[in-house]
């Protein structure tokens, strides 16, 4: 049996986009993002993720950091716990400082990893009891067996995964739909790193699309892909489309800007 934990959520973070994202880290030149329709694409994020019931703190842009309104990279909020992550990209080393207090403020104490291995939320699918980790050029060995006791000790065991070089974070080509279903794209699922659970692969043609999240009821994906709208609807979920255009121009998606975890009552 199993509670929906990796999916309930009670509480996210999230941070307003600073006019510096046109500076933010890319791996293709798709055009800068445009700052103020970003925010509003920001806005309606947020907005959707209180709808489903949520309480959403909303951070204060941070110039100095670009990429700073990916806020999953960070941290890690599990098991009523806030975990401090250490981005693998040496532009975004301040932004766990900067999240700090908040996570203080919201969670309460922040444990930190020990070593000197680097790991990004972005790398990280929680399930009900086990957090998948991708290595990747963000995330490393030494991060993971940083992190493994931790989760250990929260009730999560870690699974260390590879990451196709070509994919920059493994949650861009997958995401959690429940308990025991993934969606994400057919190379990713091809590796066969989600021995365990059912999967439902991304239509050919709308691979962007696997950077989903799952919010409570709502299964929140990005806009323009029909047929995965109509492919999960006729599986029982609740979609929703979300606008991420500006957000993708600099490599970020659904997942990217917003911790979500629930407070123990």
């Amino acid at each position: 049996m199993t509670d929906g934990r990796s999916y309930r959520f009670t509480h996210a973070i999230s941070r307003t986009p600073a006019n510096s994202i046109t500076k933010g880290l890319r791996a293709a030149e798709a055009g800068d993002p445009d700052p103020a329709t970003f925010l509003a694409e920001h806005k309606a994020y947020v907005e959707a993720l209180r709808e489903t019931g949520a309480e959403v703190t909303v951070l204060d842009p941070l110039e100095a950091f670009p990429d700073s309104v990916f806020v999953e990279d960070a941290a890690l909020c599990v098991g009523g716990k806030a975990i401090a992550l250490r981005p693998g990209a040496p532009s975004r080393f301040g932004e766990t400082a900067a999240i700090r207090p908040a996570l203080e403020a919201v969670i309460g104490d922040v444990i930190d990893l020990d070593g000197d291995g680097f790991v990004d939320g972005g790398d990280i699918l929680v399930t009900e009891h086990e957090a998948l980790v991708g290595l990747s050029a963000r995330t490393d060995a030494a991060g993971c067996a940083a992190l493994e006791p931790i989760l250990a000790s929260l009730g999560y065991t870690l699974r260390q995964v590879n990451t196709p070089p070509e994919i920059l974070h493994f949650k861009t080509e997958c995401g959690l739909l429940d308990a025991e279903t993934i969606f994400a794209t057919k190379a990713l699922a091809a590796t066969g790193c989600f021995a365990g659970y059912r999967v439902i692969e991304a239509p050919v043609g709308e691979e962007a699309v696997a950077n989903l999240i799952r919010f409570n009821d709502t299964v929140f994906i990005s806009s323009g892909h029909p047929r995965t709208r109509d492919l999960l609807t006729a599986k029982g979920y609740k979609v929703v489309d979300l606008s991420t255009g500006e957000a993708a121009k600099v490599d970020g998606g659904l997942s990217c800007m917003s911790l979500r975890f629930s407070i123990p009552q």
